[in-house]
């Protein structure tokens, strides 16, 4: 929802009456006050639907509200009454819809018909979904190599269509399924698997309740999700230590009020979140935690030294683990110097944060995309998991590794198989189970994709959901390459930038929410989910569909399926999607941690799928968990930048990373406002240092664009930013995305995970040259189509 344009100092904490305040207007804005009410009801409850927004897992529901602020806004965003039909397109061109913003697109509303593209009116027209289908089949069989045909994934398609989904790419021959995971969590996966023999997190709810200490890097809860902070607040009642590292100061891990508590919102009073809070240099967090490990092994030295008690947890380590002596040597050798200077902490603040840790039995390390999206994420990672294992925090009570996902399934759609580089188990039981041979070779991620499509390999592009244009780095890059294919294709609830920037061919293919009753021949389906920590359990949407033309994405897949394969395939593909629980039976028979997956799935709270590394068992090569031992990155682009600038006094280089404001998820841009920074009514700002707007000449409220510092000649800038004095490391930067994406290259990527690098970038800031006036007029959301 727009406001007044303003920068205005936020009090409250996060949660409270401003949340409240912020769900009755979402409901009003969607024009479902009542609707809505009675929808936001069965969220996240055994017998109601899986909140289409976060991964955070569910309580026992003990309370009637499980549902956040940003949760409400996704429900009301997909219940909303408003609808984009055929006449929304009839009276636009699609260069029309392509000069709207991000936030003015998905405020049409919900999608009605399928629609395709017709070059002579330029604009979408409704198609048959038959002739969809099989328009889409004519040109994915006309390839004459499977591998130029992208297969995209949001991480919020269900269970049942994303199993569905890659044993039809697979029958059709290729494994090129970039998805979401490749823009977020895939360092996560990287780092972990080879180092304790699992890519997920290692924790349940449970050991919420019962760690002594947790920390928290890289994460903002209060806005990505916000159900966590009841957890954290939890146990900073109960006495619990929660040390968080951020760059920003981030309301909703400093203080909390609980919606749900009437004493504490009679009161207006709030808990404090953070015992302790380091605000560290963009990327420091690698050297702060190196610096952790490096006073542990000083305590232990000194321990021994004085024949005092162990601090490491040796039989752990014995037993456990290999690995640690080299660790252990790298350590005493490395410089408290470079980690200072590189982490931005001071010895002292790197030093209590490690006491803190030594002081608890129990300790819980979560992480969010301020690791993740960083050149050096998967090492930063692993450095994670040798601090928690020197004292044994791995497969014991109240204590392990929790990576915090984003939407609400992507974790579930890569437990099914939705992965470019599939391991060879996977694919000779689908070989087993349904009698063809799987491709071997490794398919594309999201950035190979985009270069592919720009190499002109990549020929048909096909997402089934999310917003690829939007979500992507290198903008007009990506958009270029979206544009030179044969046919795009968007499985989507919703108008957003993707459907604007199409290929030749082009179709909009509206699917059902989540929160809508899905109705097959077998009667109504439910589907399932998997969160964070590795739970899954059912979903059953509640409102009828928001058009009797749409299809649940298992029937699209299963439908596209029988049109493209279906006479070379032995798969009942039309008998599957009649009743989910047959696509269930056939995810039991590929996946052995699926076993009685129906029975154990109609339980209420549905199961957790195993977790070795909660076990102590360890899926390694050496079959123990690794101590990985990685140098202080010190050749980062940054530094790069940094000192091409040297010699220019006047050139300041600052490092960009890339953030979500308060309103919106992901792409999705729910309203204008940035609440909890005090940003409201617009979007194009730069968080800094106020003592770095002084070092530019400039003021607190100018304007600037954003130029990226980079070594391939290609110029990329994002115009008309305005400057907003904020509590961030100075030489450090701040800025929402999409806006953003545009500075982020194709070429910056983690190592060993090809994830976007979006949390640091090296870029200069410079005055914007037009006049203020005309800024105010051409201020908007998001981004417009290039020319």
């Amino acid at each position: 929802m727009s406001s007044e344009q303003k920068i205005e100092f936020y009090k409250g904490p996060a949660g409270g009456w401003g949340a409240l305040r912020s769900v009755t207007n979402a409901l009003l804005r969607q024009d479902i006050p009542i609707k809505g009410a009675k929808t936001l009801l069965s969220a996240n409850q055994p017998d109601g639907f899986d909140c289409p927004g976060c991964a955070w897992p569910d309580r026992n529901h003990a309370s009637t509200f499980e549902f956040c602020e940003n949760g409400v806004k996704a429900v009301a965003a997909e219940a909303t009454a408003r609808r984009a039909g055929p006449e929304l397109f009839a009276k636009h061109t699609v260069a029309e819809l392509a000069e709207q913003s991000d936030f003015w697109l998905e405020d049409q509303g919900r999608l009605t018909h399928p629609m395709a593209y017709d070059a002579a009116s330029d604009k979408y027209v409704p198609i048959e979904w038959d002739d969809a289908f099989a328009r889409i089949a004519r040109h994915l069989n006309a390839l004459p190599d499977p591998d130029q045909a992208i297969f995209y994934t949001s991480g919020r398609a269900s269970n049942e269509a994303a199993f569905l989904y890659q044993l039809f790419v697979r029958e059709y021959g290729t494994n090129n399924f970039p998805d979401c995971s490749n823009m977020c969590h895939e360092p996560s996966g990287s780092g972990m698997r080879p180092q304790i023999g699992v890519g997920k997190g290692t924790v349940t709810l449970d050991d919420f309740e019962k760690a002594d200490a947790i920390f928290i890097f890289g994460q903002n809860p209060g806005t990505n999700h916000p159900r966590m902070l009841g957890e954290l607040r939890a146990a900073s009642k109960r006495g619990a230590r929660i040390v968080s590292f951020n760059p920003l100061r981030e309301r909703g891990l400093e203080r909390f009020a609980d919606p749900q508590d009437k004493l504490e919102m009679a009161t207006l009073g709030s808990t404090p979140i953070s015992t302790h809070y380091f605000q560290l240099r963009v990327g420091g967090d690698f050297s702060a935690i190196k610096g952790m490990m490096k006073h542990v092994i000083e305590r232990e030295d000194e321990a021994v030294a004085r024949s005092e008690p162990a601090v490491l947890d040796h039989e752990f380590i014995a037993a456990h683990t290999t690995g640690f002596e080299a660790l252990a040597a790298d350590l005493r050798a490395e410089s408290w110097d470079v980690l200072v200077r590189e982490s931005g902490l001071s010895e002292e603040q790197i030093r209590a944060a490690a006491d803190v840790y030594l002081g608890a039995k129990s300790v819980i390390a979560c992480w969010g995309m301020g690791i993740t999206q960083h050149q050096h994420s998967v090492a930063t990672i692993q450095m994670i998991g040798n601090l928690l294992m020197m004292r044994g925090n791995i497969g014991r009570e109240g204590a392990g590794a929790c990576p915090v996902r984003g939407h609400s399934n992507v974790q579930g759609d890569r437990t099914m198989g939705i992965w470019e580089k599939p391991p060879a188990a996977l694919l000779d039981r689908l070989q087993k189970v349904f009698g063809f041979e799987p491709p071997r070779r490794n398919g594309v991620d999201t950035v190979e994709a985009i270069q592919s499509m720009l190499d002109g390999k990549g020929r048909v592009f096909f997402a089934l959901g999310g917003n690829f244009a939007a979500a992507t780095p290198d903008t007009y890059q990506t958009w270029k390459a979206l544009k030179q294919c044969e046919l795009t294709v968007h499985v989507t609830t919703k108008l957003n930038r993707s459907h604007v920037i199409h290929g030749r061919e082009a179709l909009i293919l509206p699917c059902l929410g989540r929160t809508e009753i899905d109705m097959q021949a077998g009667g109504q389906q439910g589907v399932t989910v998997e969160d964070s920590m590795s739970m899954v359990h059912i979903s059953m949407g509640i409102n009828p569909p928001a058009s009797e033309h749409l299809l649940s994405e298992p029937a699209i897949v299963a439908r596209l399926a029988a049109a493209t394969i279906g006479a070379r395939s032995s798969t009942p593909w039309l008998w599957l999607v009649e009743d989910y629980a047959r696509i269930r039976d056939k995810i039991e028979a590929v996946f052995d941690d699926f076993k009685d997956f129906n029975a154990r799935v109609a339980h209420p709270g549905g199961f957790r799928l195993r977790n070795t590394a909660s076990e102590r068992v360890w899926n390694t090569a050496s079959k123990k968990a690794v101590f990985f031992t990685h140098a202080v990155p010190l050749d980062t682009p940054s530094h790069r930048a940094r000192a091409r600038f040297a010699k220019k006094g006047d050139t300041i280089v600052f490092t960009l990373l890339t953030t979500r404001s308060h309103d919106q998820y992901n792409t999705t841009i729910y309203g204008m406002d940035d609440r909890y920074r005090g940003v409201f009514g617009q979007r194009r700002v730069v968080f800094i240092n106020k003592e770095d707007i002084r070092a530019l000449g400039m003021k607190d409220g100018d304007w600037v664009d954003i130029q990226t510092v980079w070594n391939d000649g290609q110029e990329r800038r994002a115009d008309r930013f305005k400057l907003v004095a904020y509590d961030i490391p100075r030489g450090n930067i701040a800025a929402y995305y999409p806006e953003t994406n545009p500075l982020v290259p194709l070429s910056a990527v983690a190592e060993n995970a090809g994830t976007p690098t979006s949390k640091s970038i090296p870029v200069v800031l410079v005055p914007h040259e037009l006049p203020i006036q005309k800024l105010a007029e051409d201020e908007a959301d998001g981004m417009v189509a290039a020319a």
